[in-house]
């Protein structure tokens, strides 16, 4: 008999009882009626004493069943009546979790009584139904390796009442085929929580044939992640009286009537929002500032969230922002709009890895994704200068199909990254200056064309002018200053809504940067070298005001990654699920606008 099979670990439980040896059955040990006292004797409530104390080295542990405990008593009691078929036949309730049973052998056959079965976080992938006990009415097999119920439906135990399947990989077609009445007939309480079933009306139809069923624990499961759900399955089972741990009282039956019988309705898509709100505690960029720093570069700062979402759809922007729109899809297209350069760089960094060693974050190629149902997309929140409290307002909704990814994506987690954004502006070389006056505005040129009607002095001095305040911006650097984890478990759970105050960890210095220079900052540095005695003679009182309003001593070659390691960040963060409160708010919603 292999040791992975059920009755087997029942027979080494049942040895374990010793039945036959001291303090129980008969011996020497035992004072009888009759029998003289002697010194090896003991008195019956002296062995059930033994039988009984925690620290007794005589204790088992009985908790596999209320009956060893009891058999043991009768061990010591009447041990005559111990014999082999009064031992199984004894057996009502057995609890075998977690010994890696990985087989229901016909051995189980023999507790002919049994009532109630446990097998929980075993390793069993089939249940043939026909090694059950015909008196069974409890089965509990949680989170044990079930693929397929074909086995338990060959025969399953007529007087079932309780079936407990929950975190298991079931919920294909052919599973809910199983779960219907012809099978069950007697079934009063079922568990599907944590499974894979993602067809929920398929499944409520199939359950709505189970005669005599009350209890119903879905939660766990990929459809139960829809606005519809539990609306829909109060509506569509109105005999159920509990479903997922809470009772479901009229007002619920009064407020979902109709849900189930509105055919326009798309029950099977999930809708989250994904809220980032206040961000405090990034220190002040200007705080490092030299006294005496040059004029140039004038270095601005700005800052923002970044995370991944799964999408369907593209997402829906509820706060419209410039820089949001920017999609990281055309990353491999050139742009025109310097302050889109950046994000497509940054985009096309994040998208070469599938797998981002500081934040764990699984990301799928931009291509790939849009050839796939459901895709990781990367979402950036509008990009903001220093305060001491930035209010990013930035929500997104994303409209997800392929609800079992969800499942997955929302037990990861969402992982959030704070960047910096550092951008270096150097005076405009001849040659881009001349390109820069190009592409003057009407509104420019007709200002300019009225200033040369005026005297030499003033040209010149509004040439001198003019080649100042024009200004070449270098390719943006980035820097990751901080990531968070936010566990989004519960959704799957049942929570319809997480919000947390986020604390973003600083990173090692070797993973923050994002992007890097380019040749262009180093024409930038070659234009100051070579013109630098130039630029300072022509340098105006504006432009050094202008610098110094961004921060002087931009110029400073400080380590870019010696930032902000020890502060205390934190940002506000929130995920909500769609959930349909009525069936008449799910009719105003899906009315065409």
């Amino acid at each position: 008999m292999s040791s992975n099979t059920l009755s087997a670990v029942l027979e080494k439980k049942i040895r374990r009882l010793c039945l036959s040896d001291f303090p129980c059955g008969n011996g020497s040990w035992r004072k009888t009626e009759g029998s003289a006292a002697g010194a090896d004797t003991e008195p019956t409530d002296s062995l059930l004493d033994l039988l009984s104390c925690y620290r007794s080295p005589w204790w088992r542990d009985d908790s596999w069943s209320p009956q060893a405990s009891a058999l043991r008593k009768l061990a010591v009691l009447t041990p005559r009546h111990l014999r082999t078929n009064f031992i199984y036949n004894y057996f009502t309730t057995l609890r075998i979790v977690d010994k890696e049973v990985s087989i229901i052998d016909d051995g189980l056959l023999k507790f002919s009584k049994l009532e109630e079965l446990v097998l929980s976080a075993n390793k069993i992938s089939e249940v043939p139904a026909e090694n059950l006990p015909s008196n069974l009415t409890i089965l509990e097999l949680r989170a044990n390796r079930l693929s397929s119920l074909n086995g338990l439906t060959g025969r399953p135990p007529p007087r079932l009442q309780y079936l407990g399947l929950s975190r298991n990989s079931l919920g294909s077609h052919e599973d809910v085929s199983h779960l219907t009445g012809r099978h069950w007939p007697q079934l009063v309480c079922l568990d599907l929580s944590d499974c894979d079933f993602q067809d929920q009306q398929a499944l409520l139809k199939a359950l709505s044939t189970l005669p005599c069923l009350k209890t119903l624990v879905l939660e766990g499961n990929p459809f139960t992640l829809t606005p519809s759900y539990p609306g829909f399955t109060v509506d569509r089972l109105p005999g159920l009286s509990c479903l997922d741990a809470s009772w479901i009282s009229p007002g619920d039956r009064h407020r979902f009537r109709g849900l189930a019988k509105m055919s326009e309705l798309t029950v099977d898509v999930a809708s989250a929002t994904v809220s980032v709100g206040r961000m405090r505690g990034i220190p002040d960029p200007l705080m490092s500032v030299e006294e005496n720093a040059p004029d140039f570069p004038v270095v601005s700062f700005s800052y923002f969230i970044t995370y991944e979402f799964l999408s369907h759809e593209a997402p829906v922007n509820l706060k419209l922002d410039s820089e949001a729109k920017c999609d990281t899809a055309s990353a491999t297209r050139g742009t025109e709009d310097d302050s889109c350069d950046t994000d497509l760089l940054s985009s096309n960094n994040y998208e070469r890895d599938t797998f981002r060693p500081d934040t764990g974050v699984l990301v799928v190629n931009s291509e790939e994704a849009c050839s796939d149902a459901a895709h990781v997309s990367r979402h950036s929140t509008p990009k903001l200068t220093w305060s001491e409290c930035i209010d990013f307002s930035d929500a997104q909704t994303y409209v997800v199909s392929s609800l079992g990814d969800l499942k997955k994506f929302l037990n990861q987690g969402l992982f959030l990254r704070l960047e910096e954004e550092k951008v270096l502006s150097w005076p405009a070389a001849p040659e881009d200056a001349t390109v820069a006056k190009s592409s003057l505005t009407v509104k420019e040129k007709k200002g300019r064309k009225g200033k040369e009607s005026g005297s030499t002095k003033d040209k010149s001095k509004d040439k001198k002018k003019k080649s100042v305040t024009e200004l070449v911006q270098d390719v943006p650097i980035r820097t990751i200053l901080g990531s968070a984890h936010v566990p989004l478990q519960s959704l799957v759970n049942g929570g319809q809504k997480v919000s947390v105050l986020c604390e973003l960890s600083g990173l090692h210095s070797d993973s923050k940067v994002e992007a890097t220079q380019t040749p262009q900052k180093d024409l930038g540095k070659k234009i100051k070298e070579d013109k630098e005695s130039k630029r300072r003679e022509g340098s105006g009182t504006g432009q050094k005001n202008t610098a110094s309003s961004k921060g002087k001593g931009k110029g400073k070659k400080k380590p870019e990654l010696d930032v902000h390691t020890d502060s205390f960040m934190s940002v506000e963060v929130s995920v909500e699920l769609e959930k349909w409160q009525s069936a008449s708010e799910a009719h105003q919603l899906t009315l065409p606008h």
